[in-house]
């Protein structure tokens, strides 16, 4: 079994259907043009992961997580995954900036729900609805992905208000488990 490693972590399958998720030490930016280190932050990714998918998983999300297997380590159910990014944004900030002509930090009315291709050779860039669905993804499966990417922007948004902090933005992605059910499989 081919074990997949990308910028902070590393996936391992495993023969019974799951798989381990290991989270790395390594920070990059600028589509991995900087790059550090730092102890620890592998062990801080898996325990903030974990708690995050405990509470979407309380409020009735289906995600990947099934539990924690050591320092920076989450068992997780394998999924077949969409090479989508799936990026919500609540506030005007960074790349919308640029895009959109209002100031930052403006409250938008309503979450933006926004796809990008999951390709580091292409620099994953934004795409619409009918590039995904050139790639093979169906309306009905590009509908419940932002159904769900919107559940967990309610979720969060109303978890970390209670904690005084603000969401502006964030990345999800999705795969299909083996019952064919669509389900968070990163955040």
């Amino acid at each position: 079994m081919e074990v997949y490693e990308g910028k902070a972590k590393k996936i391992i399958p495993l023969d019974d259907g799951k798989a381990i998720m290991e989270f790395k030490d390594d920070a990059t930016a600028f589509d991995g043009g900087k790059k550090a280190k730092f102890k620890g932050k592998g062990w801080l990714n898996a325990q903030i992961s974990a708690h995050i998918f405990r509470v979407l998983e309380e409020k009735g999300v289906k995600t990947h997580f099934i539990g924690v297997a050591g320092d920076n380590r989450l068992i997780v159910e394998r999924l077949d995954m969409y090479p989508l990014e799936v990026v919500v944004r609540n506030i005007v900030a960074g790349s919308l900036k640029k895009r959109l002509p209002l100031d930052e930090g403006t409250e938008l009315r309503e979450p933006i729900v926004e796809l990008y291709y999951k390709d580091d050779s292409l620099h994953d860039p934004m795409i619409n609805r009918y590039h995904a669905r050139v790639l093979g993804i169906s309306e009905v499966e590009l509908k419940e992905i932002e159904r769900i990417a919107l559940k967990v922007n309610d979720i969060l948004r109303k978890y970390f208000a209670e904690r005084g902090i603000i969401l502006v933005d964030f990345k999800l992605e999705f795969g299909k488990n083996g019952r064919g059910e669509i389900v968070l499989g990163d955040e």
